[in-house]
């Protein structure tokens, strides 16, 4: 039976949202918190997305987290103004399917599957990283065929990941919790020792604007906010829990903009103190394994190193995890709709998760981020290429939403200069961020990655039409 979560906003009331067999008010608002965090993985940023941040923007890094923070508070309103109306585990999907035409929300709900997919597999290349961190430095081990070891360890962490989703999302929310705050805590106090043997003299290199936005700086630093992007990018998995969150309409848009601005601050201070506190070291930030061994070392706190990677180490699993709840209850929904198989909108009676749509999500999860690994690629490579794929599917569900806002607004009469700014602003922030990945060309293999995203985009929305128009036909 379909239980219904009714919907209460400033403006219109809106349509009432069904939980779908899922477990109404399962989390509460820190869980519901905890899911859009753990999707972010802030404690993997630091060590695994800033250094090939650095690579691109140089002395520019906190520019380019900054704009990235900027552009993702300006998606995140854009949400929560849905996620105030209603609340249901096809996010950003639902929203664009109401306000915009069939293909709009076909396009959004694909490439929204696509995006925490790819995430999932992208952060499983973290969790082989890291786990090599630990590995190689037991002699035992360096016997091991490192292929199958690593698609042995690729295997540990979809499964892990899927069998947790599977059986209960309450227990799923706390674990992530507790895992990202001692990871991130861990981090901040080296951060913290770092700028303080710095002294709080503020690094004018990190943050002269009228040099960064010079030609080639300016090319760099734009690079860098694309690629700061997969730093945030899952922060509004939230809304993918509708009825499974407490209080839906309140927590859910609560915690889309807590995650960014929280997320953000942290960004921030932290890529600061990593291009600070590798000046004049004698291996440039983008070319160490293990940044936080050096800057652990350098600030006399050495014991904390292993630490943090064991704390980024399960981050990346807490984020696998993550991805794979936030994919699993999107095709749910997509089920429900007719755009995926029936089979996969039905949930289980014990768990009261969506059963099928969990192991199928941890299986595609697994799939890509394995067979790299069989070709020989490392967990940095995997991290890398997975991570920019996904991109792409985010900054389309986030523009569409943006383009969703504007139209549903003005349908009820609700649209003033302001939330035109708004969508505006998100919409063209979202398009320019998918031109930097043409221009200027990336290196082999991802110059191919947005053709086959466009792809797999016109494969999966023609056969949903096709399949629609057959439907009226019959």
């Amino acid at each position: 039976m379909h239980h219904e979560t009714a919907t209460i906003s400033d403006g219109p009331k809106t349509s009432f949202s069904p939980s779908f067999g899922l477990r109404e008010g399962a989390l509460s608002p820190l869980e519901t918190l905890a899911q859009s965090i753990s999707t972010i993985a802030p404690s993997t940023s630091p060590p695994a997305t800033i250094p090939l941040v650095f690579a691109l923007a140089g002395q520019g890094t906190a520019i380019a987290y900054l704009v990235a923070t900027a552009l993702m508070i300006l998606v995140g309103l854009c949400v929560a103004a849905f996620a105030r109306e209603s609340s249901s585990p096809g996010s950003l999907y639902v929203y664009t399917r109401r306000s915009l035409p069939e293909a709009c929300g076909a396009i959004t709900a694909w490439a929204l599957f696509c995006a925490y997919i790819a995430t999932a597999s992208a952060v499983i290349g973290g969790f082989l990283k890291f786990s090599f961190v630990f590995l190689d430095r037991i002699p035992a081990t360096a016997h091991l065929p490192r292929t199958l070891t690593s698609v042995a360890l690729v295997a540990i962490a979809a499964a892990t990941a899927t069998w947790v989703a599977y059986r209960d999302v309450k227990i799923s929310a706390r674990m992530m919790l507790y895992i990202e705050a001692i990871s991130v805590v861990l981090i901040s106090i080296v951060i913290g020792a770092t700028l303080f043997r710095h002294g709080w003299n503020l690094d004018h290199r990190q943050f002269a604007v009228a040099s960064l936005l010079k030609w080639p700086a300016s090319r760099g630093v734009g690079l860098g906010v694309m690629l700061a992007i997969f730093s945030f990018v899952g922060f509004e998995s939230a809304t993918t829990l509708g009825a499974e969150a407490q209080n839906p309409l309140r927590t859910i848009p609560r915690a889309v903009i807590q995650s960014a601005i929280l997320s953000g601050i942290f960004f921030i201070v932290c890529c600061y103190g990593e291009v600070m506190g590798f000046a004049g070291s004698p291996i440039a930030l983008d070319q160490s394994d293990a940044p936080f061994h050096y800057l652990a070392g350098a600030a006399h706190i050495g014991f904390a190193a292993s630490v943090i990677d064991a704390g980024v180490l399960v981050s990346a699993f807490a984020a696998t995890l993550s991805c794979v709840i936030a994919s699993s209850r999107v095709l749910l929904l997509m089920a429900h709709d007719g755009m995926a198989h029936s089979s996969l909108k039905h949930t289980s009676a014990v768990h009261e998760t969506p059963g099928l749509a969990s192991l199928l999500a941890g299986a595609l999860a697994f799939l890509p981020a394995a067979l790299m690994a069989l070709r020989g690629a490392t967990g940095s490579d995997i991290y890398n290429w997975a991570g920019t794929f996904a991109v792409y599917g985010f900054l389309t569900a986030y523009g569409m939403v943006a383009v969703a806002l504007a139209f549903h607004l003005k349908n009820t009469g609700r649209l003033t200069a302001v939330t035109l700014l708004l969508t505006g602003a998100a919409t063209l922030a979202m398009l320019a961020a998918m031109a930097s990945n043409f221009y200027p060309v990336p290196p082999a293999p991802l110059v191919y990655f947005p053709y086959f995203y466009a792809a797999y985009l016109v494969v999966a929305v023609g056969w949903v039409m096709m399949h629609r128009r057959r439907s009226r036909v019959a």
